[in-house]
């Protein structure tokens, strides 16, 4: 992984060396000025839900670096030259927007390491934002360690710093995200309309049977994560108690669109397990969530359409991971959508979402 840095915002935009040209446009000239069409059918702008950067300054508290992202590609800090080249591979993807945020590596911080990390990503962020209002939008960090203080830096992001919601681990040290410790914060986030992006962190209790060949930790244990915690949104009450939360869980949710019938059958077949009376079954809950679309097939995309709805599902490339450089495709060949299931998908929710609508796409 290389990265891109703003000189000025001390940005870093992650960026993986096995991708390929086509994805990543490593050669790109800088991007022009020149007003450009939306990229979706019918003028519709895209908007990519799931798009990584970093902060080295902020990570450097915690004794990391970039390499700590990037696995085993080298990690290398380059100049405002390389934000042009990640506008290039955007306009090479059809991406017209790219909504940011910063996965957590600060949960085992102090309060006022935690404080400082946040502060200087977040104004970072909102640097960047401000300065290509028509390119990024940003999700804020949030110390969510420590729940009072999460919901202050959220509330300072999203009035002040003017960024969207913001993006959160699956757990938080071992902690579930349905600990009432954390209601404080999705108190918050419901009442401000906060957009909460849940970014596995990979299973730490599952690391032992995960090992070996295959990087089953990130390919297995990312979605798993994700799974678990959806779940205990859904059985211990929080989506009941915050109803008007807006949360996307990335990778499609995991595995619990796939087999979320058995969390209904589970109640009638084991009743006595159920400590929490729900106001409805389980799968219910499946479609008052977002998902990003980042299911690889054809038939994962129809399947996730059919259990949780088109109007449910935002592009999502997880940029710059070379996972896919055909999201845009993926969701305009996918058989059997409609026009506006792809609108809808492609730009349309994350537009709504976010209150991005009247936003020009320009650069």
């Amino acid at each position: 992984m290389s990265a891109s840095v703003s000189t000025d915002s001390g940005l870093a935009f992650v960026h993986c060396a096995a991708s390929t040209p086509s994805a990543h446009a490593d050669t790109a000239p800088r991007a022009s000025t020149r007003v450009r069409p939306a990229s979706g059918p019918g003028g519709i702008r895209t908007i990519d839900i799931h798009a990584h950067c970093a902060v080295p300054a902020a990570m450097a508290l915690m004794d990391l670096s970039l390499a700590a992202v990037g696995g085993n590609a080298l990690p290398v800090a380059l100049d405002d030259t390389s934000l042009a080249m990640r506008l290039a591979a955007m306009d090479a993807q059809q991406i017209d927007m790219e909504v940011l945020s910063i996965n957590p590596f600060w949960y085992a911080a102090d309060i006022d390491r935690a404080r400082e990390i946040v502060a200087m990503q977040n104004d970072a962020l909102a640097d960047l934002v401000a300065r290509h209002p028509d390119r990024f939008a940003g999700l804020a960090s949030v110390a969510l360690q420590h729940p009072e203080l999460a919901a202050g830096q959220l509330e300072h992001a999203m009035k002040t710093l003017g960024l969207k919601g913001t993006l959160i681990g699956g757990s938080v040290e071992g902690a579930e995200l349905s600990d009432p410790r954390f209601h404080p914060f999705w108190a918050k986030a419901e009442a401000l309309g906060a957009l909460v992006f849940i970014h596995p962190q990979g299973m730490r209790e599952a690391e032992s049977r995960l090992k070996g060949s295959g990087g089953l930790a990130n390919v297995i244990g990312n979605p798993l994560e994700t799974t678990v915690a959806l779940s205990h949104l859904i059985f211990e009450g929080t989506l009941d108690r915050f109803p008007g939360l807006k949360i996307c869980a990335a990778h499609g949710g995991g595995y619990l669109p796939s087999y979320a019938a058995r969390s209904d059958a589970g109640i009638a077949t084991f009743p006595h397990t159920y400590s929490v009376k729900l106001k409805k079954k389980p799968t219910a809950y499946l479609k008052d969530l977002y998902y990003d679309s980042l299911v690889f097939t054809a038939e994962g995309l129809r399947h996730l359409v059919a259990e949780v709805g088109a109007e449910r599902i935002m592009l999502g490339t997880d940029y710059p991971y070379p996972w896919t450089d055909r999201a845009v495709e993926h969701i305009l060949t996918t058989p059997d959508l409609g026009d506006a299931d792809r609108a809808a998908m492609l730009g349309g929710t994350a537009a709504k979402v976010l209150g991005l609508e009247k936003t020009e796409s320009r650069h």
